[in-house]
């Protein structure tokens, strides 16, 4: 399974938590796994990017601090926990793979990953 499975979207009300799960084979995790976001109307977003150990994790600027990406041990699962949920967070929530095992300078630019998921959409609406 090259290409990674999004789940955990759904609706929450503003302040609150929903976490997102990508999940795809060893090989696609051998490399840093992107998260990125599109809401309607918008361009896509990038979120955040995690290294292939976990090691590294770098973020955009309108979720540091609320948003925190995680691996699993096995590493076939790669996490965003998405805290304090605004009304600018609603979107449909891609990861994508790397074409390399770290996050570089780049790793904004969604030219820089190859196999992307086919999203999870997040609503926030009291």
């Amino acid at each position: 399974q090259l290409q990674p499975v999004e789940s955990g979207g759904g609706l929450v009300q503003p302040g609150g938590s929903l976490r997102l799960s990508c999940t795809a084979s060893a090989f696609t995790m051998y490399y840093a796994i992107g998260w990125f976001r599109q809401a309607p109307g918008k361009e896509r977003e990038a979120i955040s990017c995690i290294s292939n150990d976990g090691g590294f994790q770098i973020y955009a600027d309108p979720v540091k601090g609320r948003f925190t990406t995680s691996r699993d041990s096995a590493k076939t699962t790669v996490y965003l926990q998405m805290n304090s949920l605004e009304p600018e967070d609603p979107a449909i929530y891609y990861c994508a793979r790397g074409t390399q095992k770290w996050c570089g300078d780049s790793w904004y630019r969604g030219d820089g990953y190859t196999f992307w998921g086919q999203g999870t959409q997040v609503t926030v609406s009291s």
